[in-house]
């Protein structure tokens, strides 16, 4: 029996309240996206990607959108978004060191500095209104290592130099354990038309690196895009075991379960780079063998990040080792949703459990945003912030301050209160639904502000 229905966002070709953004000339939105490429492979980044692109179609007529990803020049590119086929298109900006290559993001800085030469990238940032930066949700910091806090703070310069306005849509910011990444994140703030913190704790960073400089109209507290996104259902059909596990007149309790490539295939590197103190692998397996032993619940395992097999990040990777290691232990009521379905039909699935647990936190918003109770692995601060934004603070399993053991029996205690959970989510989640319109009708707003218009912010230096 389910516990929840699916609380979808809106998907019609509605305004925001008040009416559509009405922009001050008789051309259309044109803004750029760093940070949000789809086709990644990275769930969670597209659902980003896809919930921006979803926002903007509902609000502005036409609007003209360039997302720079990982790819070679300026390629042609449509969405499926607010009820329709959304035109927008791809430009190259690859992070690279090789400089010669035409699409390197330094490559295309250098060009900035010298009025654009020969490059479409620089020519694309300067006709437009706005560069939104969304950093992949959680990058603007340098936990992920000093080389990966050059890239993404790299996006931003090249926005800043270019003098156009820098909107910085909700992402967690920091922490940044450096001195010199604390500079340079300061100066970045201090330099963009508007910021976006995507939750509380990230917030209080947000104002305790500006100081004196932070500016209420400008440095704001949002939420994750993500949980805008679409729930699609998916068009290919799904395997025969998943489906009837999904349909309306199921009769067994579903466990939606994301198991993460990156702590899993690599656990002993990720240990010692996360600093955690529980054995993520050892705390999957004991617990799903407990769900199997002492419950009758059926167990889809949801990869949300794909590479090629044997990297590091590759979740479907992940999801077989852990059956094989449970395997022989009702191997009938355990299955692998295989690759092959967007982040809105993994939504729509995701959205069919009756509970669901991930180590990707954008696979637990999918849960959260559809009113379905979820509870994170956490190995870094962004994922507690995330779910005190809707109430479910209390549903979080932190590999860093916790041992294997307790692990598993916090996630065994979170399944057990399961209807609480729904409740609460069920009181919480409307307001963050709102919060999010709100929040997409003022980014909106803002490039609007931006159009036939310069600025000129100090630019923080490299």
């Amino acid at each position: 029996m389910k516990l929840a229905t699916p609380v979808k966002p809106p998907t019609s070709n509605s305004t925001r309240p008040g009416g559509p953004v009405t922009l001050p000339s008789r051309r259309s939105l044109n803004v750029c996206v760093f940070g949000a490429g789809p086709g990644t492979g990275n769930h969670g980044v597209s659902a980003l990607s896809l919930s921006l692109l979803s926002g903007i179609a509902r609000r502005v007529e036409s609007p003209v959108i360039t997302a720079f990803d990982n790819g070679e020049g300026i390629r042609p590119a449509s969405a499926s978004v607010a009820g329709g086929d959304l035109a927008y298109q791809l430009c190259g900006a690859i992070p690279t060191r090789r400089i010669y290559r035409r699409d390197s993001l330094w490559r295309i800085r250098a060009s900035g500095w010298l009025g654009g030469l020969a490059s479409d990238a620089i020519k694309v940032i300067r006709r437009a209104d706005a560069v939104l930066d969304v950093t992949g949700g959680d990058s603007f910091t340098d936990l992920y290592g000093a080389r990966r806090f050059r890239l993404v703070t790299l996006e931003k310069m090249i926005a800043l130099e270019q003098h156009r306005p820098l909107i910085l849509l909700p992402q967690t910011i920091g922490p940044f354990r450096s001195a010199r990444a604390r500079r340079i994140a300061q100066r970045i703030l201090c330099s963009a038309a508007a910021v976006w913190a995507r939750d509380r704790q990230s917030f209080t960073t947000l104002r305790d690196l500006l100081g004196r400089s932070f500016d209420p109209s400008r440095h704001q507290c949002g939420v994750d895009l993500a949980f805008g996104l679409e729930a699609h259902e998916p068009v290919r059909p799904l395997p025969t075991q998943v489906a009837s596990w999904l349909s309306e007149d199921a009769g067994e309790t579903l466990i939606g379960f994301n198991v993460s490539g990156l702590l899993f295939n690599h656990s002993a590197s990720a240990t010692r780079r996360y600093g955690l103190r529980a054995d993520y692998p050892q705390a999957v397996i004991r617990f799903l063998q407990r769900i199997l032993r002492e419950t009758d619940a059926n167990i889809l395992l949801v990869p949300h990040v794909f590479a090629e097999s044997g990297h590091k990040e590759h979740d479907p990777d992940a999801c077989a080792a852990v059956t094989m290691a449970i395997e022989g232990l009702h191997d009938h009521r355990v299955a692998i949703l295989p690759d092959g379905y967007d982040p809105c039909e993994t939504k729509w699935i995701i959205s069919r459990t009756d509970w669901f647990c991930g180590a990707r936190l954008h696979a637990t918003i999918a849960a959260l945003s559809s009113g379905v109770p979820a509870t994170a692995i956490a190995y870094s601060p962004k994922t507690q912030g995330v779910f005190e934004t809707c109430g479910q603070g209390a549903y979080v399993a932190d590999l860093r301050n916790r041992a294997t053991d307790e692990i598993v029996d916090r996630l065994w205690n979170a399944w057990s209160d399961r209807e609480r959970a729904a409740a609460s989510l069920r009181e919480h989640l409307p307001s963050v639904q709102r919060h999010v319109e709100s929040q997409m009708d003022e980014i909106v707003a803002r490039c609007a502000d931006g159009v036939g218009h310069r600025i000129a912010l100090p630019v923080p230096r490299p």
